[in-house]
């Protein structure tokens, strides 16, 4: 069976070196589980899927809840991505929906998870994104689906960064994009 590999892993070195000068810490975080749940916010399955995460499913637009090592983002009226840690399972969320109407899918292949963080994190990712990213207007707590740079991602504001979830297939392309414009904190 071939090693699992993950779309940014040929920036390792050059994300460690980037980060070196304190101002900017670059990474990737391979590998986390996202699973797209749907559900109708006011049924009983919505509040069994709570249960089951452990955190009731946030219903105020661009809000993301933690439960441990779980964050739960709104992503529309009737959506929401999990984010957990590799190896978090999805069949608990399943077996909590049952047969009634719903989906619990594991997109996890879908993205990877880029990490911005550092005290120029905001400056940076300001270069590329529209949405403001000042602290009282979108901290800890808020999730964003915009554009950084010319790529789609969902943004979470994080207390030491962001998590910035890409595509895979853009994760070149924002991994690049993202040294580049670190360059001016970073030298």
């Amino acid at each position: 069976m071939a090693e699992r590999r993950s779309p940014a892993a040929a920036f390792a070195d050059r994300f460690a070196t980037a980060s070196k000068s304190g101002a900017l810490t670059l990474a990737e975080i391979p590998f986390l589980r996202q699973i797209n749940v749907r559900v109708d916010p006011e049924s009983p399955a919505a509040a069994d899927l709570g249960a089951a995460l452990g955190v009731a499913l946030p219903v105020s637009p661009g809000t993301a809840v933690r439960s441990g090592e779980v964050t739960v983002a709104w992503q529309g009226p009737d959506e929401w991505l999990v984010i957990g840690p590799e190896g978090y399972e999805a069949e608990p969320l399943r077996a909590a929906l049952g047969d009634r109407h719903g989906s619990v899918v594991d997109v996890s292949a879908q993205r990877t998870t880029l990490l911005v963080g550092g005290p120029r994190a905001r400056e940076v990712l300001a270069h590329g994104c529209a949405i403001d990213l000042h602290p009282s207007v979108f901290g800890p707590g808020a999730v964003a689906q915009t554009m950084l740079a010319r790529a789609q991602v969902v943004l979470l504001p994080q207390q030491d960064g962001f998590l910035v979830l890409v595509r895979s297939s853009f994760a070149v392309y924002l991994a690049e994009w993202l040294l580049d414009a670190a360059t001016e904190y970073v030298t």
